[in-house]
């Protein structure tokens, strides 16, 4: 016998309706209550009928045999005539149309009187039936006749109602004998077989009926379900190509923000290169002109302090210009690791400021994606360019903190603070804006902490998903 697969059992009742799965569930609950219903309720009628017509039947062979044999209640034998009696009783009257054969038993066994066969004075073991006459009961059944006393009965080749009677003595309780005879069921058991199937035929109507009845409402209500279903997964599917769209034009607009910062980064660079090429060089080449003609103005005092005044002037704007320059141009930091770009962030401010600026920069990620980490590190420069213009490089310090899920870089000083909000800030101009703007466009965090008297923190966040390498756009 092949094996069955219950996965694949399993898959094909899942894809039955939620109608079929209650028809199928309910009509074997309701065939197997119904079958117990049905075979308890034929049972019972049996027996009533069985037992009401053997009641009859012993009402009727007690008022005619137990007159006849009342002398069993001082022995064991019934006299010729009370045989003979018995004999008539059951060859000239109405009872022995409907009675086909009749015993007496005595106790333990003895059989007394039987009108078929040569089984008068032998004992049988006595049969449970026997022994609940013998109780005052009236027991009656469908006999198969496999008993030995029954082999006579079992040639009359009918169906027969085996009915147990107790025969009392007269005016008392006293059982003194026990009658047994066999009844012509031709008729009952036709009837009891019209009343099996008319039980049957109602029991299997009612069950159809309720499964009906049931399979209606759960069908209706199953269709129901199925349509809210169907309306539920079209909305569904609607929503998850809005959230395909969205996330779409969310990585389109992180691919422009991308993109407009290195554009922004090249324009620099390039605006710093015009003015250490342009303007750098031509107040260079006016210095120089400058300190050629100064001989010729040694002897005029007005003249000579006049010289002096504009060449610092253009020596100041020289240095403008320069430090303009080299802030606007980027170190090539594609190649570095975050930490030696902001080794290399914080050297090159100590070298043009002349300040020192305490670093704790162990805890960094190994590397993060170029547009995140030119975004860190213009943050650094200016966070620190903010150190030294505004609290005189005093108390400088950057710190990195990396727990796995959250990347948190920290610029502060030690400088006098400020009151102001953190919109104020930002709407301050002081330099945060652009740069707190660059930050939430890559999903991250900016946040400024200050009060009087106990400096600025300049803090930013990136979570570590944010932070992976990939290929720029």
């Amino acid at each position: 016998m092949p094996k069955i697969d219950d996965s694949h059992v399993q898959e094909v009742w899942r894809d039955f309706s939620l109608a079929r799965q209650f028809v199928l569930i309910t009509s074997a609950a309701l065939t197997a209550c119904m079958f117990v219903l049905g075979t308890w309720v034929t049972g019972e009628i049996e027996n009533g009928v069985t037992q009401n017509t053997a009641s009859a039947t012993a009402l009727y062979m007690d008022s005619s045999v137990a007159p006849i044999v009342q002398e069993l209640s001082q022995s064991d034998n019934l006299s010729p005539n009370s045989r003979k009696a018995l004999g008539e009783l059951l060859a000239n009257t109405e009872l022995g149309k409907r009675v086909l054969s009749f015993k007496i038993w005595g106790r333990d066994g003895l059989v007394i009187y039987s009108s078929l066969g040569d089984i008068v004075g032998k004992k049988f073991k006595p049969t449970d039936n026997l022994k609940s006459a013998w109780g005052g009961d009236v027991a009656a059944e469908f006999v198969t006749l496999n008993d030995e006393e029954d082999k006579f009965e079992l040639a009359l080749g009918v169906p027969l109602l085996e009915v147990y009677s107790p025969i009392y003595k007269w005016n008392s309780r006293r059982v003194i004998a026990v009658g047994e005879f066999y009844a012509d069921a031709t008729d009952l058991n036709d009837d009891l077989f019209a009343v099996r199937v008319q039980s049957w035929l109602l029991v299997v109507l009612l069950t159809l009926a309720t499964i009906t009845v049931q399979w209606g409402v759960v069908w209706r209500g199953s269709r129901t379900i199925e349509r809210q279903g169907a309306v539920l997964k079209r909305r569904v599917a609607d929503l998850s190509s809005l959230l395909r769209q969205n996330d779409e034009l969310r990585n389109r607009a992180e691919r422009a923000t991308e993109r407009t910062a290195e554009i922004n980064e090249h324009f620099l660079r390039r605006v710093g290169a015009d003015l250490h090429d342009g303007p750098a060089q031509l107040l260079g080449l006016a210095l120089l002109r400058i300190d050629s003609l100064k001989p010729q103005f040694e002897q005029a005092t007005e003249s000579k302090h006049d010289i002096e005044t504009v060449r610092g002037a253009l020596s100041d704007a020289l240095k403008e210009i320069r430090d303009l320059s080299a802030g606007f141009a980027l170190p090539e930091i594609e190649r570095l690791t975050v930490k030696k770009a902001f080794e290399l962030a914080v050297r090159m401010h100590e070298n043009r400021t002349g300040t020192a600026v305490q670093s704790d920069i162990s805890q960094s990620p190994q590397d993060v994606r170029s547009s995140i980490k030119v975004c860190l590190y213009r943050f650094v420069q200016e966070g620190l360019n903010n150190a030294f213009k505004h609290a005189g490089g005093h108390g400088q310090r950057l710190q990195t903190i990396y727990d796995g899920s959250i990347f948190e870089v920290v610029v502060e000083d030690c400088g006098e603070g400020f009151s102001l909000s953190r919109d104020q800030v930002f709407a301050q101009g002081l330099g945060l804006s652009g740069l707190r703007e660059r930050v939430v466009s890559l999903h991250g965090e900016f946040d400024v902490i200050s009060r009087p008297g106990e400096g600025c923190r300049l803090t930013v966040r990136f979570p570590a998903n944010t932070l992976e390498m990939r290929r720029d756009r």
